[in-house]
């Protein structure tokens, strides 16, 4: 079926349009085979809002019959549209059929399942190419690149055609005596293929974090012992490793009904293995679902605000991430041990848990370009199931189970981060927005499908463009840049006290009034910082960093400020 075929009205005249901030506006509205187009032509000056179609969420419609007969003449209608990126408009549609038209269209080509039809596959932009390398880096790259996994390490092609482990990419780092056999052996115990593999070397003591997925002990406790060889060539035998199970103890032992388990103590016996309870899946769903309708309802006093944003629990969420990462951190950089992390499938809370801890403990994941080539390494590349997680954000009525915004989860916690640190990161808020807008509808092929052996099957490397090599274009890259960096050697420890946890105003009150005002307040603090920069030079001295953190003053209260209404 030809996308053309899902459009049965395709323009309306004297459609007007409400948004937040705005006054209403009456124009032209266009369906495209991607796009929701209004055009406001009233003045010589054309404007214009461009939605793409996947970014809607949901639809409500609402008819009004002026006349009180079907279809009569007279009729019109309303169509609120929620996005996934959390903005809400409405359509009122002069003309009951039209209204109904352009809503059963806009609801046939926003819940497109052919890959191939999706925009990224038609989106040619003019500052970039199709030829070339796709993305950043790739397993071999960083290999090359880190020089202290050379002795102990090596990168293993036994992947390369996706039967080992179908989520994993093609080349894997693991520990140089382990031959391929007992990769594929060790696979086969583990749920989904996904075996240790290496996710970070500690660039000061050559500690590693590795990830996989749960052991496949079942009720009779089997073993694998190539699995057990496998963990036990990361440590020598004289060191001792810690496993994180991000699964409470119950939670693991009733793994073990299903097929499922945990590694136990005799047989990985210089392994230490903690419980650290992360809910999965529905529950952050709703958590977010939850969240999202407490600060899309201004009616609500302070104490019922505060206390439906508690009952969201995804504070919540966000403490147990964050903490379980600083647990990582410390038994990497304090206590000198190297970590395997692990929940169930190895896909979501494992992904998030390492990579906050190489945020952590990395200066080079700090910077735009070194997280970029972090969320490629450990998400894209390695499996995060994005056309699963992303398939509907907030305001969907349609639930599949799958669906988890885990990636969202990770943005917040990296910009709690960011706000306790407002120096060591060298990208911005913004960064963290784009990418949240992007993960669940971009122009690009960077977020789609659940694997790299997807990506492949789809031909997205060969025909869609990369928003990371996008993202990194000098003209770009600048709207994103933190003009408060210093960079820094050390690992930052972020607080998980409840106090320090506060709620992304940027992200969940994007489209009301407190954000407008952060807006301008951001643009004003990048000015000042600009002119105060400018003026220093290159060398600039620690007093005028002293300075521009004077300057920041205003801005920190009054996102103090915000944060509390």
């Amino acid at each position: 079926m030809e996308l053309s075929e899902h459009i049965k009205t395709a323009n309306v005249e004297d459609v007007t349009l409400r948004r937040p901030f705005h006054p209403a506006l009456r124009g032209t509205l266009c369906v495209t085979s991607h796009h929701l187009l209004f055009s406001d032509r009233k003045d010589e000056a054309s404007w214009q809002l461009l939605i793409l179609l996947k970014n809607i969420d949901a639809i409500e419609k609402s008819i009004e019959n002026l006349f009180g007969y079907p279809r009569a003449v007279g009729s019109s209608g309303t169509i609120t549209i929620k996005c996934k990126d959390l903005l809400v408009l409405q359509l009122e549609i002069p003309g009951m059929e039209e209204c109904l038209n352009i809503a059963s269209s806009i609801e046939a080509l926003s819940s497109l399942e052919s890959m191939t039809e999706m925009y990224p596959f038609f989106y040619r932009p003019s500052h970039l190419t199709l030829h070339g390398p796709w993305g950043l880096s790739s397993t071999e790259q960083y290999y090359k690149q880190t020089e202290r996994l050379w002795d102990r390490w090596r990168v293993s092609k036994v992947n390369s055609d996706y039967s080992v482990c179908p989520s994993y990419p093609s080349a894997v780092i693991v520990p140089r005596e382990v031959d391929d056999d007992k990769l594929i052996r060790s696979a086969r115990f583990r749920q989904g293929g996904r075996f240790p593999v290496l996710s970070y070397c500690h660039h000061r003591n050559g500690m590693v974090i590795m990830r996989s997925s749960q052991p496949l002990t079942g009720a009779n406790k089997k073993r694998c012992k190539e699995d057990e060889l496998l963990l036990q060539a990361v440590i020598d035998g004289s060191e001792l490793g810690y496993i994180i199970d991000l699964r409470s103890a119950q939670q693991a032992q009733q793994a073990r009904m299903t097929g499922g388990g945990f590694e136990s103590k005799s047989c990985y016996s210089h392994w230490k293995r903690i419980h650290r309870h992360h809910e999965r899946g529905k529950v952050v769903q709703e958590s977010l679902t939850k969240l999202v309708e407490v600060c899309s309802d201004p009616s609500h006093s302070v104490d019922r605000w505060l206390s439906k944003l508690e009952n969201s629990k995804w504070l919540s969420h966000v403490h147990s991430a964050l903490s379980t990462a600083g647990l990582v951190v410390e038994c990497v950089e304090r206590d000198g041990h190297s970590v395997l992390v692990h929940g169930s499938e190895g896909t979501d809370n494992t992904l998030l848990v390492s990579s906050l801890a190489q945020l952590v403990l990395d200066p080079a994941s700090r910077t735009v370009t070194g997280f970029l080539c972090l969320l490629e390494r450990e998400w894209i590349q390695a499996g995060h199931p994005f056309q699963q997680r992303c398939a509907h954000s907030a305001y969907s009525h349609a639930r599949l189970k799958q669906e988890c915004p885990i990636f969202l989860l990770l943005l917040d916690c990296v910009w709690q981060v960011w706000r306790q640190f407002p120096l060591a990161l060298e990208f911005s808020e913004a960064l963290l927005l784009r990418l949240a807008q992007e993960v669940y509808a971009s122009n690009y092929g960077t977020f789609l499908c659940n694997s790299e052996q997807e990506r492949c099957a789809a031909g997205v490397k060969e025909n869609t463009h990369c928003l990371f090599q996008s993202l990194l274009k000098p003209d770009i890259e600048e709207q994103y840049l933190n003009p408060l960096y210093e960079p820094t050697d050390l690992a930052i420890w972020p607080s998980v006290h409840p106090q320090s946890l506060q709620l992304w105003t940027g992200m969940f009150l994007r489209w009301t009034e407190y954000a407008q005002n952060m807006e301008e307040a951001r643009e004003e603090v990048w000015s000042i910082v600009k002119e105060h920069r400018e003026r220093a030079g290159p060398d600039r001295t620690n007093n005028t960093l002293s300075t521009h953190c004077d300057t920041l003053t205003p801005f920190e209260n009054l996102m103090d400020e915000l944060t509390i209404l």
